[in-house]
């Protein structure tokens, strides 16, 4: 006569599964039930506890129990580090208890969230103390147009001579529409400048600024622009039925929840091994998890309509940050309108920040020059 099956009776894989599909405040109680239940929910391997975190992550609406997660201790350290790289900064600020972790885990968190280019502000302090005052200076300039912190702001411009320029203009009133207006081509003076978000990450995203344009001559053609974009061997492949499963197989999401699926995914494994690896230091946001490769679900719109049309990059190519307001994780910013209206809320971003988001660039570049100027 068998016996009855019950909940712990079950492989603790399938225990876990089960566990994570309940919202924070059953899983808190239910963890405590039993010993095999509390050792389920504390194994770091299994962690039944990832799926309702990020759930609440995505949503921008916290249970109860989510603000005060630092006094479980049945809860795996994993999951500190993604709420710390993902949650908004107010919500880490004001409104909830700070973990006590080790100084390599607060490491983690900092090179995780923030660009590399902001370990200038760390100094002599410790990596904890580094990372809430960074978040600090993030959420201070989100709410106001104080550059006390940093009275310049760098930025990068891709030359279509190969070289790069690492440039900066005061941040009081930095405006890169007008910057770019004023290094335009006389040339291309007449033609519209072109907006594209390389790249979304938790505080900031990585706005490029150029000129897409039928050019009358090779010689205008901006290929490192190109280049950052497009990563050499990624191309649009439209495939038609089958688009649905290879990119919900190509797409590995954290959240552990279902996206709306683009009508196209990218064939990123050209012929021979696929020289690209996930971007993971600082981690993408939702919208570009899988960057430099393809991301599905809207957010990821480097490759445009405009280039279809025959259209490439000419004249110089300008790379600049811009700070992001807090926003649930699930949305997609809009490249023009939020860019127009936000003219106070960019930071730094330089050759080194570049190099570490399109290492691939570095082969590509024929010289760096620190300031305005061919570097002659």
């Amino acid at each position: 006569m068998s016996l009855p099956t019950t909940l712990e009776s079950l492989p603790v894989e399938l225990i876990a599964t089960i566990l994570s599909n309940l919202d924070l405040e059953s899983l808190v109680k239910v963890s405590n039930l039993s010993r095999r239940l509390r050792h389920v929910a504390s194994d770091s391997t299994l962690n039944p506890w990832r799926r309702p975190i990020a759930q609440n992550l995505a949503s921008g609406h916290y249970e109860q129990s989510f603000y005060h997660f630092s006094f479980r201790s049945i809860v795996p350290t994993s999951n500190w580090i993604d709420i710390l790289t993902l949650a908004p900064p107010g919500f880490i600020l004001f409104e909830s208890s700070l973990p006590n972790l080790k100084a390599s885990e607060w490491e983690e968190c900092f090179r995780k969230r923030f660009i590399p280019g902001w370990l200038k502000w760390k100094k002599d302090n410790t990596w904890r103390v580094s990372y809430i005052k960074t978040l600090y200076r993030v959420w201070h300039r989100t709410h106001s147009p104080c550059t006390t912190d940093e009275a310049w702001t760098k930025y990068i411009v891709l030359n279509r001579n190969g070289s790069v320029n690492e440039l900066e203009s005061s941040s009081r009133g930095f405006s890169p529409m007008a910057i770019f207006a004023q290094t335009h081509y006389s040339n291309l003076s007449h033609l519209s400048p072109t907006i594209r978000v390389v790249a979304t990450f938790s505080d900031v995203r990585v706005i490029a600024i150029g000129v897409l344009h039928i050019p009358r001559s090779p010689l205008l053609v901006n290929r490192n622009a190109h280049a950052l974009l497009h990563p050499p061997g990624i191309e649009i492949d439209t495939l038609g039925a089958n688009s649905k499963r290879n990119s919900r197989a190509l797409h590995d999401s954290t959240y552990g929840d279902d996206r709306i699926l683009a009508p196209f995914v990218i064939n990123y494994f050209p012929a021979g091994p696929c020289p690209y690896i996930k971007l993971t230091h600082p981690l993408p946001a939702e919208s570009h998890r899988n960057y430099p490769l393809y991301t599905p679900g809207g957010g990821d719109r480097r490759w445009g309509s405009l280039e279809k049309e025959g259209k490439q990059w000419v004249g110089g190519l300008m790379v600049i940050v811009q700070l992001i307001r807090p926003r649930a994780i699930i949305g997609y910013e809009q490249d023009e309108s939020d860019f127009v209206g936000s003219w106070n809320q960019f930071a730094s971003f330089t050759w080194h920040d570049l190099l570490t988001i399109a290492p691939w660039m570095k082969e590509r570049v024929t010289k760096i020059i620190d300031g305005p100027g061919l570097g002659i």
